[in-house]
């Protein structure tokens, strides 16, 4: 089951390049991703992006002096804890991947060192036809759903519209902000229209179903800080509320539409894994 677990969430943040650079990852086969592996030829790229340099939200270099964090716990109102259990910290103040190797050390285009926290909100509703009607499915007789998809500007792939938790935020704040700013381009709105948003969508996105909690298999991941989050399912079941609303791309997103749930999707990092989870709780067309 380990390995099996290994396989399907390790495996974008293993691959060549790193995203928006020119540095390639060590490679690491599949074998060689556990620590408990050995690896004595393993010689990962140390790489940390410039843009991160100042930035407020993100933390400074591990031996500055003044970075003290608290890990494996709430530090202040940055959140160190990992979905994954206590993560190691090696003898010179390094977390440690709890997954395993990566091919590059440093914090790539990650703010923290540690767990980054994200949130995903899973908007989904049912396809239906010109009349209203559901439509099913011929070959597994289920109805077909349907989940709001954001383009990611960064990497052109398509995936569920989310984004980090910022410090002291509640998850449901994130989650909801998150899809006004990348699928309803809020930040563009003048604050009455916001406003009229907020309150038209705030029942919607009271009670959500938890998909997913967890590591995520994300290209920005390194050995030394990687992305975990928590997705929500929000089902719309009579297209009543969010399914009338016009999708309009926002922030992070180039673009944004309702898209099928199936089994040939490729979405950005493992959230077809979470479409696929939520089609079966659904009991929908996979």
């Amino acid at each position: 089951m380990r390995r099996r677990f290994l396989k399907m969430i390790h495996q974008k943040c293993r691959q060549g390049l790193y995203p928006s650079s020119n540095i390639n990852r060590f490679p690491v086969p599949e074998d060689k991703v556990p620590w408990t592996e050995e690896y004595p030829d393993y010689q990962p790229v140390d790489y940390t992006s410039p843009v991160l340099e100042g930035k407020p939200w993100a933390d400074p270099k591990i031996d500055d002096p003044s970075f003290k964090p608290n890990w494996n716990s709430i530090d202040d109102k940055v959140n160190r804890q990992s979905f994954m259990g206590d993560y190691v910290v090696d003898d010179n103040g390094y977390p440690s991947n709890p997954v395993g190797r990566t091919g590059i050390v440093g914090r790539g285009l990650l703010g923290r060192w540690g767990p980054n926290h994200a949130a995903d909100p899973i908007v989904t509703r049912w396809k239906r036809n010109g009349t209203g009607a559901l439509e099913i499915n011929r070959e597994t007789e289920k109805p077909i759903l349907q989940f709001i998809s954001i383009q990611r500007k960064d990497s052109g792939e398509w995936g569920i519209p989310g984004g980090m938790v910022d410090p002291g935020e509640t998850i449901t704040a994130t989650l909801k902000r998150e899809f006004m700013e990348e699928a309803m381009n809020s930040i563009e709105m003048t604050q009455e229209e916001k406003e009229e948003l907020e309150d038209s969508i705030k029942r919607f996105f009271e009670k959500g179903d938890t998909i997913y909690k967890g590591y995520v298999d994300d290209p920005r991941n390194t050995d030394n800080a990687w992305m975990e989050t928590v997705a929500l399912n929000f089902h719309d079941e009579d297209g009543s509320t969010v399914g009338r609303l016009s999708l309009k791309a926002g922030d992070d997103a180039s673009n944004v539409r309702w898209m099928d749930a199936n089994r040939n999707l490729n979405l950005y990092a493992n959230h077809a894994e979470f479409i696929k989870q939520t089609a079966h709780k659904r009991n929908a067309h996979w």
